[in-house]
């Protein structure tokens, strides 16, 4: 399977209000029991969204003038705390496909970009102009380019940032390291035939 090449995401988004955000709020750790990464959609933000009862606590995604939004738009150190990488799982797993923010946890940061959802930065006076935009339009288009390293809406353009190293990987399709060695399975096995070990 080939891995697609990631330079713009375009979609409606979500405002995800608050600084320091950690991996358990973003996904409580009952939920980290799974065999696989298939059903943590369901987890995500669950104690932030919902009471003891199950009763809404009208969190954002929950929203309905955001159904549909594919891109996160979060404040400050988003995904700090532990390195569980069910966190950037259940965000992916829910149909988010990039998110933007200010900063990251290192960890969270490296996890999303390897699951080719790019993890995005901008000033912290943009990011609440972003944020406040978004509120007063939710229908609002975003379009984040990554080879222009901006994100834009309407008539207005924000600068972004991102680590060469995770923009280059997402650009060059080179962001998924398992898919490569299956894609290569049958070259990697005529060399393990050339090995006396194996």
């Amino acid at each position: 399977m080939a891995i697609p090449k990631i330079t713009r995401i375009s979609g409606t988004s979500v405002p995800i209000r608050g600084a320091d955000i950690d991996t358990d709020r973003i996904i409580p750790a009952r939920f980290l029991k799974c065999v696989t990464f298939d059903d943590l959609a369901e987890g995500m933000f669950y104690d932030e969204r919902f009471g003891e009862d199950g009763s809404s606590k009208n969190h954002p995604i929950d929203d309905p003038k955001y159904t549909g939004a594919s891109i996160m738009v979060v404040g400050p150190n988003f995904g700090c705390g532990s390195s569980r990488e069910h966190a950037p799982q259940s965000i992916r797993r829910s149909g988010f496909n990039a998110i933007i923010g200010v900063s990251y946890a290192e960890i969270f940061f490296g996890n999303s970009t390897g699951l080719g959802m790019p993890c995005v930065s901008m000033t912290l006076e943009d990011n609440e102009t972003l944020l406040a935009a978004v509120e007063a339009e939710p229908s609002l288009e975003l379009d984040l380019d990554l080879e222009k390293m901006q994100v834009s809406y309407g008539d207005e353009v924000l600068s972004i940032t991102m680590p060469d190293g995770a923009r280059d990987a997402l650009m060059s399709a080179k962001w998924d390291p398992i898919q490569e060695l299956l894609d290569e399975e049958s070259a990697i096995s005529k060399v393990a035939e050339k090995l006396p070990y194996v």
